[in-house]
């Protein structure tokens, strides 16, 4: 059974602003010739890598909802040139909705279970219109 990740996305007020960040970064590594691969680095390495790499995803919190996901392909522990043991989670870089869910901030990741992650987001849903501070209020109260 697949095994997720949650954290939060510090500095990204949005999924765009994650793709737009994602797409830079892309472009920076083709431009100096590196392998053109997305991944995030973490210093704690998970324990379940089986788990995760058996169709799991890496879930982001957005401004206190969880909003989007990113599919894990690989996690890499590495040793950093301070001695520090580190990891890269290699992920998709294609961002996928999902449907908001409220969490309080925590720090580094989190295991999430299948049962606890929000389904993905259908495109064209009439909640796509609406503005993000409707949505969010919405949300806490439990109407979507």
């Amino acid at each position: 059974m697949a095994l997720h990740l949650i954290k939060l996305c510090v500095g990204c007020e949005s999924p765009e602003d994650l793709e737009a960040w994602i797409a830079m970064r892309l472009e920076e590594k083709a431009r100096r010739g590196e392998p053109v691969e997305h991944f995030h680095t973490t210093r704690m390495i998970p324990r379940r890598i089986d788990d995760l790499l058996a169709g799991g995803s890496l879930y982001w919190v957005i401004k206190g909802m969880v909003r989007c996901r990113q599919r894990l392909l690989d996690i890499r522990p590495f040793t950093d040139g301070d001695g520090v043991s580190r990891c890269h989670l290699v992920l998709e870089p294609q961002v996928v909705r999902t449907q908001w869910q409220p969490r309080r901030p925590f720090q580094g990741w989190r295991y999430l279970k299948p049962q606890d992650a929000p389904a993905d987001q259908p495109a064209g849903g009439a909640a796509d219109e609406l503005p993000d501070h409707m949505r969010r209020e919405l949300v806490e109260l439990g109407l979507l």
